[in-house]
């Protein structure tokens, strides 16, 4: 069917997309290759339902995609993606796998098979405005208001705070944001990140999930008044995606927001950018018994198994992951996921704290691996949801959130209730 075509399937945003275009034409002039290349860029949700509901690597629909760490488990298992082992064996990237950091190999690997290699990461971290923060004005003006210094937030009722002091409607400012959009991502990421840096853990002692424990309450807690804080939140956050609040924050019109890496540096790159110069990253802030967890997920190369062009395929991964194409993705306002990137003068001077990156990944932590993770974010997601869109009680919405994993446990492994 297309049998003269290239074809990838690409999570929709610029730079992977400039990026994949120019690594392909530098490749093919070089290896003399005459297949045109499609990239197809899709959202979340379309992406994931052509690559993997619709088996479109397992039916030659795609050569190749970029699948994120939460659904490479369900493409192993459903026989979706090539192991890459034996080409790897045979033709070793550079410097792999030294050249990067272990945060970025292990989410690929099963059972002595590695089927993707690191395409585009940036841990979460804290995103903020070091203009404001290092404003003398803006310093006196916190101090004479709440008696303290103005710091970047460590807490997050410190973040809340420091929200409320910068949000000015009327310069179209706002103290800071969640991605609340319910896309079966962002929403679960947040209520991941509120558990660990609660010191909550998404396992019980038995490897089960559990939801429903005291540090989910009392994130959930915090994170319903927070997203109905007028005073400190941008009024658009419901409909906000992780890509529509980096886009704000480039805008001007966020001080602080808690996001990935990517849309920090975005803010170096990007033409419209009105906070170039004027962004640092931090520690995502914790609870009062926590620490600042950061969330680690990152994009990856994969081939499909249903693909006509495999060896084709593994040349173009090799050839993109190496230390040139890396940086190339980088300046084109992605994340390299090579440590040279992180530290490379050049990606500094365009973005002053890029080789924070290796420091914030000594502090990440992975969502499990699960074949049927989609379904138990879809429980996730809605409890989030109804967190936020109700007045519930919030224990009994995590209960009944308990109960619904418990369903999907029976339901895969046939154990009762």
């Amino acid at each position: 069917m297309h049998e003269n075509k290239f074809r990838i399937a690409v999570r929709k945003f610029d730079a992977f997309e400039s990026a994949i275009d120019k690594i392909w034409a530098s490749f093919c002039k070089q290896k003399k290759c005459n297949l045109e290349l499609e990239t197809v860029s899709l959202d979340l949700h379309p992406l994931y339902d052509t690559i993997l509901k619709e088996e479109g690597l397992k039916n030659g629909t795609w050569d190749m995609s970029l699948i994120n760490t939460d659904w490479i488990t369900e493409a192993y298992t459903t026989n979706s993606v090539l192991d890459l082992t034996p080409y790897i064996n045979e033709n070793t990237p550079q410097d792999f796998p030294e050249g990067w950091s272990d945060s970025l190999l292990y989410k690929q690997e099963f059972e002595g098979k590695i089927v993707g290699l690191p395409f585009h990461n940036g841990p979460e971290c804290l995103i903020y405005r070091k203009d404001l923060f290092e404003s003398i004005e803006e310093g006196v003006s916190f101090y004479e208001k709440f008696g303290k210094p103005l710091e970047v937030p460590k807490t997050w009722d410190d973040l809340i705070q420091v929200a409320e002091f910068f949000n000015r409607p009327e310069q179209e400012l706002y103290g800071t944001t969640f991605a609340a959009y319910p896309d079966g991502h962002n929403t679960v990421f947040d209520f991941c990140l509120q558990l660990w840096t609660r010191n909550g853990e998404l396992f019980d002692d038995d490897e089960n999930i559990k939801l429903n424990s005291e540090a989910a309450v009392e994130g959930m807690e915090f994170y319903r008044k927070a997203l109905k804080n007028t005073k400190a939140i941008h009024p658009n956050s419901r409909d906000f995606d992780s890509v529509k609040s980096g886009m704000a924050f480039a805008n001007g019109n966020l001080a602080m927001m808690v996001n990935w890496f990517g849309f920090a540096s975005m803010c170096e790159f990007l033409e419209t950018s009105k906070v170039k110069g004027k962004v640092d990253v931090g520690n995502v802030p914790a609870g009062f018994t926590g620490v600042g967890t950061s969330l680690n997920a990152y994009w990856m190369y994969v081939i499909g198994t249903g693909s006509k062009h495999k060896e084709l395929a593994y040349e173009f991964i090799n050839f993109a992951v190496n230390e040139e194409n890396d940086k190339l993705l980088t300046l084109e306002g992605a994340i390299g996921c090579r440590k040279s990137t992180w530290h490379d003068k050049d990606v500094n001077t365009k973005v002053p704290y890029y080789h924070k990156l290796e420091e914030l990944h000594k502090k990440t932590r992975s969502l499990p691996r699960q074949s049927n993770w989609s379904e138990i974010a879809d429980v996730i997601d809605t409890l989030v949801l109804k967190v936020i869109n109700t007045s519930e009680d919030i224990k009994s919405i995590l209960d009944l959130a308990q109960l619904e994993i418990k369903r999907i446990e029976k339901n895969q492994y046939g154990t009762s209730l």
